[in-house]
C-alpha cells in the first residue's frame, strides 16, 4: 500500500494517454494538482484512502485537455457585448442584427463589432452607405471575421481623415470606388490603423469579463490551454490581473505582436521585459508575433503566382524579406520563439528563407518557432519546415468546401490552387509537428472534436456539403488528438507539464462521453465534454452529467 492517497480516483474508464508510446489505461489517480498513477484499476486500489473521491466513469472516455495553439481570446471583448456578426449568412441578417444592437444601445458614442464575412462582398468588400443608411451621426467600426479588414460608415471616415487623397499605408490597402477614387468603407490590413487611433479603449473590467466569458465557453470545449497569439500591453496586464486573482481556468501562453512599422529594437527590448516577467504557471509570454502576409480573401495574401481574379497580382507581404531577414536573426539569437501568419506560399518561403539565415549565422536550437494557417504551402517548402524544425498550426475547421470555397477560394485562386489548400497529412508524413488551433474568434464554434473530425474527414459538417477537400491530405485519428493535445504543449515548451496523461504531469484532462475511436467518423463532432479539469480541479461539468462516486 502505498502513503500517498488520491484526492480523486477514476476507474472502468478507458483512458488513451497520448504518451510516446500511445498507450492505454483504465484509471487514473490524482493529488492536488498533479496525476500520481495511470494504470489498471486493481492497481489504483492502493492509492485510495478515507478521503479520497472515488468516480466510476461506467466506460467513458478519457483524453489530457484539448490545447487551442493558436487563437485569440483577448479578442472576445469584440463579440461580447458588442455587436456580433458571426454565422449571419446574408446582408439583411447583418442589417438587423447592427439596427438591433444600436436600438438597445442608443447613446454610445463609438459603435464596434466583428464578424462579417467577405463572401458576401467580393472585390471591394462591404460599403460605407449600407451603416450610413443604419446609424448616419455616430462612427461605426466592425471587424471582418477573419480580422483582416475593417468596415466602417463615412463619419468614421471623416473622423480618421480618410479621402481621395489619403494615400494607401505600407502593408495596407485602402478599398475605393474604380470610378471616383473615394473610399468604398473597407480597410484591408494596416489600414485598419486609420480607424482603431479614434476608437475608445475597452476598460479594464469589459477584458476581463470577456476573458473569463471565453474561459466558459474553452471549458465546455475541453481546452484547458490556450495560446493568445496577438498580445498587447493592455491584454498582458488583464491576462496577469485575472491570473494573480487565481480566476484563470486554462493555461495561456501568448505571442506579443510585432510591427513592421514600429522601430524594431524597441519592440524586441519590450518582449524580452516581458517574457522575463510573466511566468505565471497559468500566463506566459515566450513568442513574438510577425504577420508575414494577410488574408486570400482580403487580396492581401502573398502568392508565388497572380490571382485568378488580378492576373497581374500576387499581392504583397507585410514585412519586406530584409527587414523580417534581420528581426527573425535578431530575435532567434536572442532566444526568443517566432509565432508567424503565413497564408500564401510565397510568404511561407520568405518566412522559410529568414530563419534560414537565423539558423546559419546563430546556430541550430531548440527554437521551436511557429507558422500558423499554411493555407498554400509548395510542397518542397514543406521539406524546409522539418529541417528548420518549425511548427505548424493549422486550423482543421478551415479543411472543407463550403461557401469560402465556392465564393472566394475558386474566383481569386482558381481551381487547381482552391483544391490544394491547407496540407496536413504531407506536413505530418515528412515528420513536421503539427499543433491545431481555432483562430478564434474567426472559428465559432471552436470545439477541438469538430476539427478532430474535419482533420480526418476533410469534409463539411454541415447538411449539403459532401465534397472533399484533398483527400490525399485526410490525416487519422491518432494524429489530429495528438495535434490537439500533447504537440499543443510541446509547441509552448510545456510538453513536460501538461498535453498527455501521465505520472507527474498537471491533472489537465477531460472526460468524454464515449469513446471516439468506437463511434463512426461522422459521429466525433456530436460527442459530448462531460467533465473538464485543470490542475486537479473541476472547471466545467455538463449540465446533463451527475457522475457516479461510489
Amino acid at each position: 500500500m502505498t502513503e500517498i492517497k488520491a484526492d480523486i480516483v477514476f476507474y472502468n474508464c478507458v483512458v488513451y494517454t497520448v504518451d510516446k508510446n500511445n498507450s492505454w489505461a483504465e484509471s487514473i489517480a490524482v493529488s492536488g494538482d498533479q496525476i500520481i498513477f495511470v494504470g489498471k484499476y486493481q492497481n489504483v486500489k492502493a492509492f485510495i484512502g478515507e478521503d479520497t473521491v472515488v468516480l466510476n466513469l461506467d466506460g467513458k472516455m478519457i483524453l489530457p485537455g484539448f490545447v487551442d495553439a493558436h487563437a485569440h481570446p483577448s479578442m472576445a471583448m469584440d463579440f461580447i457585448g458588442n455587436i456580433s456578426l458571426y454565422n449571419l449568412d446574408s446582408l439583411k441578417s447583418y442589417q438587423n442584427s447592427i439596427r438591433e444592437f444600436i436600438n438597445l444601445h442608443p447613446n454610445k458614442e463609438f459603435y464596434r463589432g466583428s464578424g462579417w464575412a467577405d463572401t458576401l462582398f467580393p472585390n471591394l468588400g462591404p460599403s460605407k452607405e449600407i451603416l450610413d443608411e443604419i446609424v448616419p451621426n455616430t462612427p461605426i467600426a466592425l471587424i471582418s471575421y477573419d480580422w483582416h479588414s475593417m468596415w466602417v460608415n463615412s463619419i468614421a471616415l471623416e473622423q480618421a481623415n480618410i479621402t481621395t487623397e489619403t494615400p494607401d499605408p505600407d502593408g495596407g490597402r485602402i478599398e475605393r470606388d474604380p470610378r471616383t477614387g473615394e473610399p468604398t468603407g473597407t480597410l484591408r490590413e494596416t489600414a485598419m490603423k486609420l480607424v482603431e487611433k479614434i476608437i475608445p479603449d475597452y476598460s479594464v473590467k469589459e477584458r476581463e469579463n470577456a476573458l473569463l466569458e471565453y474561459q466558459k465557453m474553452a471549458n465546455k470545449a475541453g481546452i484547458t490551454m490556450c495560446h493568445d497569439s496577438m498580445l498587447d500591453p493592455s491584454t498582458i496586464r488583464t491576462f496577469n490581473s485575472l491570473a494573480e486573482d487565481e480566476l484563470l481556468t486554462i493555461r495561456f501562453s501568448g505571442s506579443i505582436a510585432m510591427e513592421h512599422d514600429r522601430n524594431i529594437k524597441n519592440q524586441i527590448d519590450y518582449i524580452m521585459e516581458e517574457r522575463e516577467k510573466n511566468t505565471h504557471p497559468f500566463f506566459q509570454t515566450l513568442a513574438a508575433k510577425i504577420f508575414i502576409d494577410g488574408v486570400i480573401e482580403g487580396g492581401t495574401a502573398y502568392l508565388s503566382e497572380p490571382y485568378a481574379h488580378k492576373p497581374t497580382f500576387c499581392g504583397e507581404p507585410i514585412w519586406k524579406p530584409d527587414l523580417l531577414q534581420n528581426t527573425c536573426l535578431e530575435l532567434d539569437k536572442l532566444g526568443i520563439q517566432i509565432h508567424f501568419h503565413v497564408i500564401g506560399d510565397a510568404a511561407a518561403k520568405i518566412m522559410l528563407d529568414a530563419l534560414q539565415v537565423a539558423v546559419d549565422q546563430n546556430g541550430k536550437r531548440d527554437s521551436r518557432h511557429m507558422a500558423t494557417h499554411l493555407q498554400l504551402v509548395n510542397q518542397e517548402d514543406i521539406l524546409r519546415f522539418k529541417s528548420l524544425d518549425v511548427i505548424g498550426l493549422p486550423q482543421p475547421f478551415w479543411f472543407k468546401v463550403d461557401d469560402y470555397y465556392s465564393e472566394l477560394a475558386l474566383p481569386y485562386l482558381g481551381l487547381e490552387r482552391a483544391n490544394k489548400q491547407y496540407p496536413m497529412q504531407s506536413f505530418l508524413d515528412t515528420g513536421v509537428v503539427m499543433a491545431g488551433g481555432s483562430d478564434f474568434p474567426v472559428t465559432i464554434p471552436f470545439d477541438p472534436l469538430i476539427a478532430i473530425q474535419y482533420g480526418i474527414t476533410r469534409t463539411s459538417i454541415e447538411e449539403g456539403y459532401e465534397e472533399v477537400l484533398w483527400p490525399e491530405e485526410k490525416a487519422c485519428l491518432e494524429d489530429m488528438i495528438r495535434c490537439f493535445t500533447y504537440n499543443g504543449a510541446y509547441s509552448n515548451f510545456l510538453e513536460n507539464e501538461t498535453g498527455s496523461i501521465e505520472v507527474g504531469k498537471k491533472a489537465d484532462f477531460i472526460v468524454l462521453d464515449k469513446n471516439i475511436f468506437k463511434i463512426p467518423i461522422d459521429k466525433i463532432s456530436k460527442t459530448k465534454i462531460l467533465l473538464t479539469f485543470v490542475g486537479g480541479k473541476e472547471v466545467y461539468r455538463n449540465s446533463n452529467y451527475s457522475g457516479d462516486i461510489k
